[in-house]
């Protein structure tokens, strides 16, 4: 009986551990780039204001790469204040030279997700040659119309952001 009784507890204590197990979430958007620079070099422009004025907005109003600081990109620049970029928008996790984690919200054009945000993953490995793969991984789209018109805008402009990281570092 003793037997049956263990038998019976660690059989629980599977099914506990396999019914508990989080499924991982696939990404909306990916985008991968092979970029023509080292990756302190590519970190560099990703996290810092200087950097990210250099591929992606025309003004980057606080780049503060820290879990908690802000990730607040500026591309309307004469836009009233909430409607410029990523206002209010934080980095969530980041893992020097490796992985930057940072909330992103949808354009001004769509306000009732704006308000709203989606997670962006950017993972940087080496590559032979001096070179960095970045992988962008955009993750958290709701479903319905706004959301689908959301991620068919970001589908389009995560790939053009990517291609401008990869034109900056370009070797003439």
């Amino acid at each position: 009986m003793k037997i049956l009784s263990r038998l019976f507890l660690l059989g629980t204590a599977l099914l506990l551990m396999t019914t508990l197990h989080a499924q991982s979430l696939a990404p909306d958007i990916v985008v991968t780039k092979v970029v023509n620079a080292p990756v302190a070099d590519v970190w560099k422009v990703w996290t810092t204001a200087e950097g990210i004025e250099s591929f992606f907005a025309p003004k980057a109003a606080k780049v503060v790469p820290e879990p908690g600081g802000a990730f607040e990109l500026w591309f309307g620049l004469d836009q009233p204040e909430g409607s410029r970029g990523s206002e209010g928008c934080l980095v969530h996790s980041v893992v020097p030279m490796r992985e930057l984690v940072f909330e992103w919200n949808a354009p001004p054009t769509i306000p009732r997700i704006r308000r709203l945000r989606t997670l962006v993953y950017l993972n940087f490995d080496p590559v032979e040659g001096d070179k960095t793969s970045v992988t962008l991984r955009n993750f958290g789209y709701g479903q319905g119309e706004e959301w689908a018109r959301t991620k068919a805008y970001f589908e389009r402009a995560w790939p053009a952001v990517m291609a401008n990281l990869e034109k900056r570092f370009a070797k003439p």
